[in-house]
């Protein structure tokens, strides 16, 4: 017996799934035939039962759930160092806000860890990878690059208020940049166009993929079903997902404050909790 380096230990928790993973590059769309599920009515007092699985998960997986938690903030801090040149700074705040856009995708894993809890197991972090095994993986890809182009737009779009209000010229610096923002018109007509055009782009995200991560990774059906099911499932049950939409938002703003490192919890806990949404918004 000897004691495996760190590096040893990640690949060799990662050689099942990328096993099944090319497996699964074989699958023909035409597998994917399950019909479109049935969508109940939830209320309020379900986000709550929601949640508190979301926690008792995260406590049964603390360890293994940490490890892929620490993903989402290393990846947001790198995402914000490099946007402290003078030219990119005020893309600072679209990139920590916008980033939440993509938390979908990056909980694919936790929902897989709450699959298996429900089957009475005990996974680990790299079960948390099996969703390159799940039944339709190659439209999770297509939705996850959907995601993405909406925050490449999201930035865009923030940009362009930026030079329509404060610009187009670069800040002088990071600290007159905070100043002028709270402190001028200009910077104030900022915030409200920012913050108008973000919740547009935010509820589109909270449409589209609230429970289609989920679907795509417990069923065999197709993305345009899986974003339409997502779709139907926050019309009909509007105010209770807007609901949801802002105690993810405000978790992921509490999270991010202290340099983002309280995300390492949060999104683990909201990760799981968005499983068990799908469970009780789907039949």
């Amino acid at each position: 017996m000897t004691i495996r380096n760190p590096v040893e230990w990640f690949i060799d928790g990662l050689k099942p799934s990328s096993y099944r993973f090319i497996g699964s590059m074989h699958r023909s769309r035409l597998d994917l035939t399950d019909p479109a599920p049935t969508v109940r009515h939830i209320t309020i007092s379900d986000l709550g039962d929601a949640l508190a699985k979301g926690i008792r998960d995260f406590g049964a997986c603390r360890t293994d759930v940490l490890f892929l938690g620490l993903i989402y903030p290393m990846v947001g801090l790198i995402l914000v160092h490099g946007a402290l040149w003078r030219e990119t700074l005020p893309l600072i705040f679209p990139l920590i806000s916008g980033f939440a856009l993509l938390g979908p995708v990056a909980a694919a894993g936790l929902y897989e860890m709450s699959r298996r809890r429900e089957l009475g197991e005990q996974p680990s972090w790299a079960d948390g990878f099996q969703v390159l095994n799940g039944p339709s993986f190659g439209a999770m890809v297509g939705l996850a690059l959907i995601m993405t182009a909406v925050f490449v737009l999201w930035l865009f779009a923030a940009m362009t208020i930026y030079n329509m209000t404060m610009g187009p010229e670069a800040p002088a610096s990071l600290s007159s940049f905070v100043r002028d923002v709270f402190t001028t018109e200009e910077g104030g007509l900022m915030i409200v166009a920012g913050l108008g055009v973000g919740f547009l782009f935010a509820l589109f995200v909270l449409a589209t993929s609230v429970v289609s991560f989920p679907l795509l990774l417990d069923r065999k059906v197709t993305l345009g079903t899986a974003m339409g099911t997502s779709i139907r499932a926050f019309m009909q049950n509007k105010m209770v997902m807007l609901v949801w939409g802002a105690i993810v938002a405000t978790g992921l703003v509490l999270g991010a404050i202290p340099f983002l490192l309280g995300l390492i919890v949060i999104v683990p806990v909201l990760g799981h909790a968005t499983w068990h949404l799908y469970r009780k918004v789907l039949i």
